[in-house]
């Protein structure tokens, strides 16, 4: 569709055809009472006969096309566009803060890959990081912890980045506890500098109990209510500790576990002991928290202004030429 973006100047037409109007009454007028022959005189010779003089170029040609020239430019000057189909807006995505354990147990090879046995902890990293290539638009940040909490990348667009440090993480890189408090609080302390998008947590570990760090889960939990953010906790593989053990009545009332952490957060706990069942948790996280696509407003736009200035620019020369020649005629 063409449209013109600024159509008011095609007010100057009727003001640029009057003046065209009168110059070419001026020429014809000129052309009326001056002679329209050149005469060659010398004053040793007699005069040339008339019929061999050179007629002169007429006025005409260039007074058309300078005034075609001005027309384009009241056209150009009016900026026609065309308007092409709807430009997809990009989507608006989420705030995503990943917390990896990388205690001593995620070297358990109790996971299968391709008829394999391979560790937790590089089945995790391999569907994190195409978790985070498929998520357009979204910013991405990793922590690490075990018995300390460390950022390995602060949120950030830059998807290759993230997943390149996700396949850097290694087994005992942040000591050999379960440090979920302090994982938690420094994973908020990132959102808290960073709030325009809205936030979520996901945290990966295969320990429920808290056995290390300054912070307790509950401090951490009642601090993520306060800002708003879910942790969907994601616990991997299965606990080899767990059966005949049960934890204290004082300690259980006291801490809660990573089910009751995202439970109090408003986020999901997932269990996954295969990988299979790890890429459906992260799928199902992913589907919770989806970016959002804002209906499309804008349009292609396609200038047309500089062709017409082109081709006046072209006619100008063109009028120029027709008058050097008369002149030397």
């Amino acid at each position: 569709m063409l449209v013109l973006a600024q159509p008011l100047w095609l007010l100057l037409t009727p003001l640029l055809l009057a003046a065209l109007w009168l110059a070419a009454r001026r020429s014809a007028d000129e052309g009326e009472s001056g002679s329209t022959r050149m005469l060659l005189v010398h004053p040793d010779l007699s005069p040339l006969p008339e019929e061999n003089n050179a007629p002169a170029v007429s006025s005409r040609w260039p007074l058309a096309l300078n005034g075609g020239a001005l027309l384009l430019l009241v056209l150009a000057l009016a900026q026609p566009q065309r308007i092409g189909e709807l430009i997809p807006e990009a989507p608006e995505g989420r705030e995503i803060v990943m917390l990896i354990d990388t205690s001593k147990t995620m070297s358990i090879d109790d996971f299968e890959l391709d008829g394999q046995r391979v560790e937790r902890l590089a089945v995790l990293k391999g569907v994190v990081s195409r978790f985070v290539e498929a998520r357009e638009g979204d910013r991405f940040g990793v922590i690490v912890f075990g018995s300390t909490a460390a950022t390995m990348v602060p949120p950030s667009f830059d998807r290759d980045l993230v997943t390149g440090m996700i396949r850097q993480v290694q087994v005992g890189i942040a000591g050999d506890n379960t440090a979920l408090g302090d994982a938690i609080g420094l994973a908020l302390k990132n959102l808290r500098e960073r709030q325009a998008l809205r936030p979520a947590l996901i945290l990966f570990s295969d320990n429920t109990d808290n056995t290390a760090g300054d912070l307790t889960p509950g401090e951490a939990v009642e601090l993520a209510k306060r800002m708003g953010v879910a942790i969907y906790t994601v616990q991997v593989g299965s606990d080899l500790f767990a059966e005949g053990r049960a934890p204290a009545a004082s300690e259980a009332a006291a801490e809660p576990g990573m089910q009751q952490i995202a439970s109090l957060s408003g986020g999901r706990f997932y269990r996954a002991d295969s990988s299979s069942a790890l890429q459906k948790v992260v799928a199902d996280i992913g589907q919770l928290e989806q970016t959002i696509t804002r209906p499309s407003t804008r349009r292609a736009v396609e200038e047309w202004y500089g062709a017409l200035l082109l081709l006046a620019a072209c006619l100008f020369s063109a009028a120029r030429l027709l008058q050097i020649r008369r002149m030397a005629a």
